[in-house]
Formats: structure tokens, C-alpha cells, sequence
């Protein structure tokens, strides 16, 4: 977990409260849409993942046009799945253009630890895909 918190602070140039934060916020989106086999896949490759899931900040209220932010990030992909996080990554002081600097660092770690299969699938999730 340390690992990738570190990556995210060397690749976004955040604190490691606002690291730790929104990979939480990542991984609580990636528990959510993923099941239960295909989310505990993810957790062997990153020990640690439910402390961080449990220290992101509550991701609901405050999305008005962070919205549009989230939609340049991102590409403009399926944004139903992602569009909460831009309230939660607001809690932690990040625009939610950090979302999209966020989630090809979390991709690389995965592909590292679990595997391009593993990265392959959180990717469709997280880049709706």
C-alpha cells in the first residue's frame, strides 16, 4: 500500500493524506462495481486496500460543475461510475482533474502487482470502458 500511496505523491505532486484519500475513494468505487471474487483479486495484489478504503473521505454531495472537470479528465468516458468521486476528491482539496492523474497510476501499480489482467479489468471500470 505504501508503495502506490508514494507513486500517486511522486506522479500528482499530493500529500500522502490526499494519496491515501483518493486511492481509497478509487478502491471503495472499485468494491462497489466489482464482485465480491473479482474485488478480493484486487485486494491480495494491494495489502492494505480496506485501510484505505476506510480512510477516504464520504464521496456523495457537492458534485454541481466538477462534473465538466471530471469529464475532460477522463476522456469523456462513462462518467455515471465516476462522477461521485469528484465530491470526495473535493474533501480532500483536489480538483477533479486529479481523478484522471490518479487512475493510470493506480492502473501501472496494479498491472505490477496483479497482472495486465487485473489492471485490464479495473481499467473498464474506472475508465468505463
Amino acid at each position: 500500500m505504501m508503495e502506490l500511496v508514494q507513486q500517486l505523491v511522486a506522479g500528482t505532486g499530493v500529500s500522502n493524506s490526499q494519496a491515501e484519500g483518493g486511492a481509497g475513494l478509487l478502491f471503495g468505487l472499485l468494491k462497489d462495481k466489482l464482485s465480491s471474487g473479482d474485488f478480493s483479486r484486487v485486494a491480495d495484489a494491494v495489502p492494505g486496500v480496506e485501510g484505505l478504503i476506510d480512510a477516504a473521505p464520504d464521496a456523495g454531495g457537492g458534485l454541481g460543475g466538477l462534473l465538466g472537470g471530471v469529464a475532460s479528465a477522463l476522456g469523456g468516458g462513462e462518467l455515471g461510475k465516476l462522477a461521485t468521486l469528484a465530491g470526495g476528491f473535493g474533501k480532500l482539496d483536489l480538483d477533479a482533474g486529479m481523478i484522471g492523474k490518479f487512475v493510470p497510476i493506480l492502473l501501472s501499480y496494479l498491472q505490477t502487482k496483479g497482472g495486465g489482467d487485473l489492471a485490464a479489468l479495473v481499467g473498464r471500470v474506472l475508465q468505463g470502458d
